[in-house]
C-alpha cells in the first residue's frame, strides 16, 4: 500500500507527519510525506521556528511526485491540519489527479480544528472551508465529537445524537466515518470510546481513558485508520487494530511522564496490536 501523506511536519516531537509517517511504515506502507509546515516543535509549546511552506511549494512538491510516476500506485491521500486556506486547493487538486491515475484510490480527511475542551484552534477560516468544500470530496473522515457537530451543525452527545451527527456527515460525501474522542455521557466514568461507520454498519469501541494531553495521537489515529481500513475494507477490523496501537502507544507515554509521543518505543504496538478491547456493532 501507499499513502501520499500531506501534512505538517515538526523536529522536535511528533505531530502531523511527524506523527503519522513511522506507524504507517511499520505497518508495511510507504509514505510519500509532503510538509505544510516544517516547524521546530508543535505550536502548543507556545514559540516555535521554521517556515509555513506556502501553497504553491506544497503543489510543486506533488507535482514532482506525479512526475516519477507515482499517482498510479497511491491508494490513499491523507490529509490533517491545514495551516492556511490555500492548502485546500492544493490537497483537493491532488486528490482529483491521483483519483485520475488510479480510480480506486481514496481520499482520507482529519478535519483538525479543535477539541471540546479548547475549542478551535486554527484560523477562522479553516473550520468553514472543510465543512463545505474538504470533507465532501472525502471517502473517510476522521473527526474527533467536538469537529463532528461542526461539520454538520448538529450537537452529538449521546449514542444515538453522535450516530445522527455521523449520518449528517456520511449525506454531505464520505462514505467512512471514524469519530475519536466520543464522550457520551451514558458511559462508564473513567473511559472514552471511538465510533466507525460505514455502509455495513457502526461499531464502537471503549477503552480507559489517560489522563494526558496527547498531541499528534490524532494524526496517529487518523493514519491507521486510514491504512487498515483501506488495506481490510472492514471498519470493525481497522477500528480493533487501531485502538489497540493508539492506547498502547498513550499508556507507554504516560507511564514514562513524556510531554511528546513515545512513537519509537511504542512501535510494536503498530506492527503487533494486541487486539484488547471489545468493538460492539451498535448498527
Amino acid at each position: 500500500m501507499k499513502i501520499l501523506s500531506i501534512q505538517s511536519a515538526v523536529a522536535y516531537g511528533h505531530v502531523g507527519n511527524s506523527a503519522a509517517v513511522f506507524p504507517l511504515q511499520r505497518i508495511g506502507v510507504e509514505v510519500y510525506p509532503v510538509y505544510t509546515v516544517n516547524f521546530s516543535n508543535h505550536t502548543g509549546y507556545g514559540a516555535w521556528r521554521g517556515p509555513l511552506i506556502s501553497p504553491d511549494e506544497v503543489r510543486e512538491v506533488i507535482t514532482g511526485i506525479e512526475e516519477r510516476g507515482a499517482f498510479a500506485d497511491i491508494d490513499v491521500v491523507l490529509s490533517g491540519y491545514q495551516g492556511s486556506e490555500g492548502i485546500a486547493d492544493v490537497i483537493l487538486d491532488a486528490v482529483a489527479r491521483v483519483k485520475v491515475a488510479n480510480p480506486s484510490a481514496v481520499y482520507s480527511c482529519d478535519p483538525v480544528m479543535g477539541n471540546a475542551k479548547s475549542g478551535c484552534f486554527v484560523a477562522p477560516a479553516i473550520p468553514i472551508l472543510l465543512r463545505e468544500r474538504v470533507a465532501p470530496a472525502a471517502d473517510i473522515i476522521t473527526p474527533n465529537q467536538f469537529e463532528l457537530g461542526f461539520l454538520t451543525e448538529t450537537e452529538p452527545a449521546d449514542l444515538d445524537s453522535t450516530l445522527a451527527s455521523v449520518d449528517a456527515a456520511r449525506a454531505m460525501g464520505p462514505s467512512t466515518v471514524l469519530v475519536t474522542s466520543v464522550e457520551r455521557p451514558e458511559r462508564p466514568e473513567g473511559t472514552i470510546e471511538m465510533l466507525a461507520v460505514d455502509d455495513k454498519g457502526a461499531w464502537i469501541v471503549q477503552t480507559p481513558h489517560i489522563p494526558m494531553k496527547a498531541n499528534g495521537s490524532g494524526d496517529v489515529t487518523a493514519a491507521l485508520f486510514s491504512a487498515h481500513y483501506r488495506e481490510t475494507g472492514d471498519a470493525a477490523t481497522a477500528l480493533a487494530r487501531t485502538t489497540s496501537s493508539v492506547y498502547d502507544l498513550l499508556q507507554t507515554t504516560y507511564d514514562a511522564g513524556s510531554r511528546e509521543l513515545l512513537l519509537v518505543e511504542a512501535q510494536e504496538a503498530y506492527a503487533h496490536p494486541r487486539l484488547q478491547f471489545e468493538v460492539t456493532q451498535v448498527r
